[in-house]
């Protein structure tokens, strides 16, 4: 188990295959998931946590797993993937956190440590963070990290939200 950052309350570090059940918690609540097309099942999960090692080994970041640092509760993940967002492929900040600690904060902490470690150990002048329009808490925590607006676009026939952070926008 590598650990990548840790701040105040949460430890974020690469997945292992021991934490399959704990993602598979989260990947298949269909409240938790009612922003992607559907739930995953276990092909699913184990497909993200596969694509997740690809990217540590592609990139040397991914997903991370965040885990509470008082307790060693599993609570999700948080990390930069490269994405597809209209059209182009560009760093992006995802935050996935189990139901029963929404509202806590967790994504905005573990977020502000991603963007300051990947901000420190890459050369990204942006990084940009898209959802679904109507998802509406991730946008609100792209917003509480600095994120603005860049555009709305229509894929699939579903409208997305783009937005975007530039490093000196962080740091200052």
């Amino acid at each position: 188990m590598k650990e990548i950052l840790q701040t105040n309350r949460l430890i974020l570090r690469e997945y292992t295959q021991e934490d399959f059940n704990d993602l598979l918690s989260i990947l298949s609540d269909p409240e938790t998931m009612k922003y992607y097309p559907k739930p995953y099942d276990e092909k699913g999960c184990q497909r993200w946590l596969d694509w997740s090692f690809d990217n540590y080994k592609t990139y040397g970041f991914g997903l991370w797993a965040v885990q509470l640092k008082s307790t060693g509760e599993f609570l999700g993940d948080c990390g930069i993937t490269m994405q597809q967002i209209n059209g182009k492929t560009l760093p992006e900040l995802g935050f996935h956190i189990h139901k029963k600690h929404h509202k806590k904060g967790y994504a905005t902490e573990a977020g502000k440590g991603v963007l300051s470690h990947i901000f420190k150990t890459t050369d990204f002048t942006h990084i940009y963070c898209y959802q679904t329009k109507d998802n509406l808490p991730s946008r609100k925590t792209a917003e509480k990290l600095g994120f603005n607006l860049l555009e709305e676009y229509v894929e699939n026939n579903v409208t997305h939200t783009a937005y975007c952070l530039s490093r000196d926008q962080f740091l200052s």
